[in-house]
């Protein structure tokens, strides 16, 4: 009642107190939850319950420590100073950069006080035993998508029992609570975001060999899967696929105001309340906000907030991961000899593949896209995503050089190749940071990587051209500014995002995931010195 619904925070969010909303859910309770809400009553009463911005700012003032306090700054404890990654990067500037990034980790390292388990009642934040590494900024704790590509990093930087450490966390959410939500929030309860973690445990046990880390999660993964297929199904031209769907009710908490205006378009409780869950399910799937999730009266993505029908629209990507959820888990399986349970789970992957195959995949247009529920068609909008089941290898092996032409035509009819600063999210600017121009670290992965799945010498040389090209770009913001961005931009050769709900963050989780990774798959053969040089990394100002 204090955190995520309720007359405190709607008298606190809409007073407006600080320049973004998040910053007062992110606050310590200072008096126990009971006697923070009976003195919140009793002032309301006194100031017959219209107290002016004086007021709520004192009361905050009182009963709420700065956002921050849960969390101290910690130094992971298997940080290498020279990981085996250093070793395959030939260019002396490019291997100065990995050392720097490196680096990073140690400043977004965090650990959460004794007291967070001791008295829990009064924070936000999700206790977890292990230490965490954050994405950065104004991200102060773990997020779930983002720790799939901060986990990768850490695991090429030969930090095995940091990454661990948060997949276990994450377990023991799943355990605690069924399900793992957006991030380490409680306000995130009603939602969750694209299912990686069976991915973090795949990635893990490869690194590390460890076939009875795998084993034993089992039952966790198991959960996670079901929790999805059981709340996020819908029935499409026979077919049991997925949509992101949030399950509270009222505004985001972190961006409680914000909501309350968009919602002002809308007439009655009921279509307010519709609005607040499709910008949650959106919030679910990563991408908010995008026009990826627009369905206007005519049935096409032009529009803007008001315009949302994430609920309404079968993703391409939510699909292809439960596919490979699916697989993985009989993967596992088959590593014990549960042959009945690798079968289930065989099964449940090959009725998702149709599914994906029968619906999602479009012959006319050569590529996987989403689906629109609401007019029964598919929606032919450069994404990302739609590419995906290429990464995941939600499609039939045997088809690939069939796939790849038609890819490959796709990438050259939508223009992708044409932009110095990566592939833009979408074609279509809206000033949602989802949108043109902006491009994002895990969505460069999702094609680069897809790309060199389909093994064919076309595709992958494209995919190679496109992980050059943005390490590149990568290394240039990096040393204009000695920052790796939240977000980058597809019009400029080192170009940082910017648009949506915040400023630009720096730090950055992901981005240093996917750079680490890509410097240590194509580092011998990178060079600065054929063409797009940012300059040396230089030395870093202290």
């Amino acid at each position: 009642k204090i955190y995520c619904y309720g007359d405190l925070l709607h008298t606190i969010q809409m007073a407006k107190l600080f320049p973004d909303s998040k910053t007062f859910v992110d606050m310590k309770l200072n008096n126990s939850p009971d006697k923070t809400l009976e003195s919140f009553d009793a002032m309301m009463e006194s100031k017959n319950r219209t107290p002016s911005r004086e007021d709520i700012q004192k009361f905050v003032d009182d009963f709420f420590s700065p956002k921050g306090t849960e969390l101290d700054l910690w130094t992971p404890t298997d940080w290498k100073e020279h990981p085996g990654f250093l070793d395959l990067i030939s260019d002396p500037d490019l291997k100065q950069w990995g050392q720097e990034l490196n680096n990073i980790w140690k400043d977004l390292g965090r650990k959460m006080k004794e007291d967070v388990m001791k008295n829990p009642e009064y924070y936000s934040i999700i206790p977890v035993p292990n230490p965490v590494i954050i994405p950065g900024g104004r991200f102060i704790e773990f997020y779930y998508w983002d720790s799939y590509w901060i986990i990768r990093g850490l695991l090429y930087s030969e930090m095995f029992t940091t990454a661990r450490g948060m997949i276990e966390n994450f377990m023991s959410i799943v355990q605690r609570i069924g399900f793992i939500p957006n991030g380490g929030r409680v306000y995130y309860w009603g939602r969750s975001q694209p299912p990686l973690l069976t991915a973090m445990v795949k990635s893990y046990v490869d690194f590390a060999n460890d076939d009875e880390f795998a084993i034993n999660a089992l039952e966790v993964l198991e959960h996670e899967f079901e929790f999805f297929v059981n709340n996020h199904s819908v029935q499409v031209k026979g077919h049991n696929l997925a949509v992101y769907r949030d399950s509270s009710t009222g505004p985001r908490p972190e961006s409680y105001s914000e909501d309350i205006e968009t919602a002002e378009h809308f007439n009655t409780p009921e279509d307010k309340e519709d609005h607040y869950s499709e910008l949650k399910s959106a919030a679910e799937s990563g991408m908010d906000f995008s026009s990826r999730w627009f369905i206007n009266a005519n049935g096409t993505n032009i529009g803007n907030l008001t315009n949302l029908r994430t609920r309404s629209i079968v993703p391409v990507d939510l699909n292809a991961l439960l596919y490979w959820n699916a697989k993985v888990i009989a993967e596992f399986h088959s590593k014990v000899g549960n042959i009945e349970k690798m079968t289930e789970y065989e099964t449940k992957a090959q009725k998702l593949l149709q599914g994906i195959q029968e619906v999602l995949w479009n012959e006319e247009v050569g590529c996987w896209l989403d689906y629109d529920m609401v007019n029964e068609k598919p929606r032919d909008y450069f994404v990302p995503t739609n590419l995906s089941p290429l990464w995941l290898k939600a499609y039939n092996i045997l088809d690939s050089e069939k796939i790849s032409a038609s890819i490959l035509a796709y990438i050259k009819r939508n223009n992708l190749d044409t932009f110095p600063g990566g592939v833009p999210n979408t074609l279509y600017h809206t000033g949602e940071q989802w949108d043109f121009p902006n491009v994002w670290a895990p969505m460069q992965y999702i094609v680069v990587e897809g790309l060199n799945n389909l093994n064919t010498p076309e595709a992958k040389e494209l995919s190679k051209e496109w992980a050059i090209r943005w390490v590149k770009s990568n290394f240039k913001a990096y040393s204009d500014s000695f920052h790796m961005y939240e977000k980058y931009n597809a019009e400029e050769f080192g170009g940082h995002g910017g648009g949506g709900e915040y400023g630009v963050q720096t730090g950055f989780g992901w981005s240093n995931g996917v750079i680490i990774e890509w410097l240590s798959k194509h580092g011998r053969e990178l060079t600065l010195s054929d063409g797009g040089d940012g300059g040396g990394a230089g030395e870093k100002p202290q």
